[in-house]
């Protein structure tokens, strides 16, 4: 049974021509739900007992990429440590030219950094959104807060929205990695994105998964094949104005925010706001999902 379209894989790198020579530069949103063998928390935080392991796999994941892109000829490269604390890529890993965003709060979130000279977005270890029954972890930017995330009447999951920031910068998401669900999310947003499939999803918490080393090579592969057809890829065209629904699963925040005039509440559990284009909207999201009365330095 080939899960993830692997036979002889180094012989499948080894066989990639080169494409897309030249200097460019890339920007990679690495997030670890998508990263192959995460399926619990137990992976996903500092608290769960094989979290370090976990660091690892999601850093050499990363690394994996930067590594194709460079060979597809990129000269300048972005990584946003995207999950969680924002703390979790092992950043003495990775070759000294790249330049590592990390922690939070970010008006960009998982994007913040990029802008219209990148020639290129990927995305590594990405999850489904929040409305799909499927998926591993699947979720929208947060599982224990929200139950409904759209934009421009769009279900979104985190993977749509950053490729909607992408493009207000006219950035293409060439390459996501992850489940399949994840995949088929983007894809609704991005139909052409290459995909490295690096487990498929059993359940909310199982999944039938890929290795580290075989992920990571399949990575590799479609990295470069992505960078190869980048300029085929469509950015997602600017959205200028943005309306965004959410829906929380909890009814308090709906009516603590629609006392302030940039919100309205359209359900017991929802509110909705509009903004102006997606940097805008980006930094309400921040603002709503980090704010907490009882912030301090």
């Amino acid at each position: 049974m080939r899960w993830f379209g692997l036979t002889v894989i180094a012989g499948l790198v080894a066989a990639t021509p080169m494409q897309g020579q030249g200097g460019f530069k890339v920007y990679i949103s690495v997030d670890m739900e998508g990263i192959a063998g995460v399926v619990t928390a137990e992976q996903l935080g500092p608290t769960g007992f094989e979290y370090q392991r976990f660091r690892e796999f999601m850093t050499a994941e990363a690394l994996a990429a930067v590594e194709a892109a460079k060979e597809a000829g990129a000269t300048e490269i972005v990584i946003s440590d995207s999950h969680g604390n924002g703390q979790n890529l092992l950043i003495e890993r990775f070759p000294s030219d790249v330049t590592i965003i990390r922690a939070w709060p970010r008006p960009l979130g998982m994007m913040e950094g990029i802008d219209s000279s990148f020639a290129a977005a990927i995305f590594i270890g990405y999850h489904s959104g929040t409305s799909n029954p499927a998926g591993v972890r699947a979720h929208t930017f947060s599982s224990a807060n929200y139950a409904g995330f759209k934009a421009n009447g769009k279900e979104l999951s985190e993977g749509g929205w950053n490729a909607m920031i992408a493009g207000q910068f006219g950035v293409p998401v060439v390459l996501i990695s992850g489940d399949e669900s994840a995949l088929a999310d983007l894809r609704a947003v991005v139909p052409d994105v290459e995909a490295a499939v690096v487990k498929h999803s059993i359940s909310f918490h199982s999944a039938a998964t890929a290795t580290p080393q075989s992920a990571q090579a399949l990575i590799r592969l479609k990295v470069k094949r992505a960078l190869g057809r980048r300029q085929t890829i469509k950015p997602v065209p600017r959205a200028q104005p943005v309306t965004v629904d959410l829906t929380f699963k909890s009814y308090l925040p709906s009516v603590l925010l629609s006392y302030l005039p940039l919100f309205s509440r359209v359900g017991s559990h929802a509110i909705r706001f509009q903004a102006k284009d997606m940097v805008e909207a980006s930094r309400i999201m921040q603002f709503v999902a980090s704010y907490e009365s009882g912030l301090t330095p």
